[in-house]
């Protein structure tokens, strides 16, 4: 499972790596809807919501599908702007700005994103508000989230400049807020790394400057293909449009690719993480996964886990032959969960604590990547 971008005959000069205060600023209001996603912003989100004023809290409550979910493209809106060339502004009133200049069908294509997905990969000729039958779905979707989904998307099918104005004010309100002061703050660290790898961009290559944006991120042999390690399937392409990298200073562990028809392809990547390395891709996570998912590992694991042991040694202690404890621990050995070492003529196995005890934490940065 991945996320690719088609990006043949993509000259270096139509890719940008430029910061987007909207997009941060959806990153900020996210982290304030789910802090559980982001545990290092805990000390951030607890005094940004401590300074709340009740009324703009409120406010916030009634639009939180637009990011707590899913991370609507609303908050790209430079994407949408024809000629897929068109960057994030340099402050949020630019980038809203450019929010305006939408179409209503596109406004509200992005904004039902927390419904339905869009139908725009599936069905890029249907057009939402001249088809009563992709109305009703969507309306029938966003009742399965509760009644206040379902009045926003009928607001938003009825009056998308009305729904578009309002969020704009909320946006405008959320940066007297909090955000002005947040953004001052990040924006700094967030042109830096901007400015690092655009150099690395021009002296190395796309391909390292992909590596240093997150080992999830990978450019195949021949320069054509960009694969975006995640739990979820996509394609775009860049055609004549370009590639923006947006780097987040609040967005770990989310990493996120605009691969919406017609819009231009975009990549926002945290800028920094906690842990110290590298994330797993999906295939090791989802084959460490399945090989403790079976009993006799299991049990191999609590022995490995106490020290080293021989296969012969744990053929003794589990009652089984030597040739079945080798094919599982050959399976244990294949998922990196064990480690192996010659004494002698004996070789010994023990289990590796460091990338067992990082599971869960590696799973659910792997499901929110």
């Amino acid at each position: 499972m991945s996320v690719s971008i088609d990006i043949s005959g993509l000259s270096h000069q139509r890719i940008h790596v430029v910061p987007s205060p909207l997009a941060e600023l959806g990153m900020a209001l996210h982290a304030l809807s789910e802090p559980g996603h982001h545990p290092g912003l805990q000390g951030w989100v607890t005094a940004v919501s401590a300074r709340l004023e009740p009324c703009l809290a409120d406010r916030l409550c009634e639009a939180d599908f637009l990011w707590r979910s899913a991370f609507s493209d609303v908050f790209a809106p430079f994407a949408g702007i024809p000629g897929q060339s068109a960057l994030p502004g340099a402050t949020l009133a630019e980038e809203l700005d450019l929010l305006d200049k939408l179409t209503d069908e596109q406004f509200v294509d992005a904004a039902l994103e927390f419904t339905c997905q869009s139908t725009s990969h599936s069905e890029p000729d249907r057009a939402i508000l001249g088809d009563p039958a992709v109305q009703r779905r969507a309306l029938d979707l966003a009742a399965a989230r509760g009644p206040q989904q379902v009045r926003f998307t009928q607001r938003l099918l009825d009056e998308p400049p009305a729904v578009r104005a309002w969020l704009r004010q909320l946006l405008e309100d959320c940066e007297e807020a909090f955000f002005a002061d947040t953004w001052a703050r990040l924006s700094h660290q967030l042109a830096a790394d901007a400015r690092h790898k655009t150099e690395l961009l021009r002296r190395k290559g796309l391909a390292e400057a992909l590596k240093a944006i997150s080992g999830a991120v990978s450019l195949d042999e021949s320069g054509h293909r960009i694969t975006v390690d995640k739990i979820t399937t996509g394609h775009t392409t860049t055609g004549p449009g370009g590639l923006v990298l947006v780097p987040t200073s609040l967005g770990w562990p989310h990493l996120m690719v605009l691969h919406r028809r017609d819009w231009q392809a975009t990549i926002t990547y945290p800028i920094s993480a906690p842990g110290l390395t590298a994330p797993p891709t999906v295939e090791q996570l989802t084959r460490r996964m399945s090989a403790l998912a079976h009993p006799v590992r299991m049990r191999l694991c609590r022995h490995l886990a106490r020290g080293s042991y021989t296969t012969s040694e744990l053929a003794d202690a589990h009652g089984m032959t030597a040739p079945e404890i080798s094919r599982h621990l050959s399976v244990l050995k294949k998922a990196d969960l064990i480690t192996t070492r010659r004494r002698g003529r004996y070789v010994q196995h023990q289990l590796d604590i460091s990338v067992v005890s990082r599971l869960g934490s590696d799973f659910i940065e792997g499901v929110l990547r």
